[in-house]
């Protein structure tokens, strides 16, 4: 029952976080404190990754638009930075290796057509 809700109490401190949870055992309440930390820096991480691959298509598509190489150099810059993100996150176990790849596969396909 509370425990579905927990995303509500992330700024609720620990000491009042544990009479929240329907735990009553130690190490269980600090399991459900550790996969909410957990959850929280898989959020902020999953976000990144989503904004690199926005800025990433943003620029394609300005490249796009005017093919110069200074926007092409953009692109290269943005694709570099998303593609690491996402190894990163497929390294750290935030993303499954086949969602990772498909990511990079999107990545690689909307420069593909620009480029040709």
């Amino acid at each position: 029952m509370l425990t579905s809700n927990l995303w509500q109490y992330a700024h609720v401190p620990t000491q009042v976080f544990q009479r929240l949870t329907v735990a009553n055992i130690k190490s269980a309440i600090k399991r459900v404190e550790v996969a909410e930390r957990n959850r929280l820096r898989n959020k902020s991480f999953k976000s990144a990754v989503r904004t690199l691959m926005k800025s990433y298509f943003v620029a394609t598509e300005k490249y796009k638009s005017d093919p110069t190489p200074e926007a092409l150099a953009e692109v290269q810059k943005r694709m570099s930075d998303a593609y690491s993100k996402i190894d990163k996150a497929v390294k750290k176990g935030i993303l499954h290796r086949n969602n990772g790849a498909h990511k990079k596969a999107r990545i690689a396909h909307a420069l593909k057509p620009a480029a040709a």
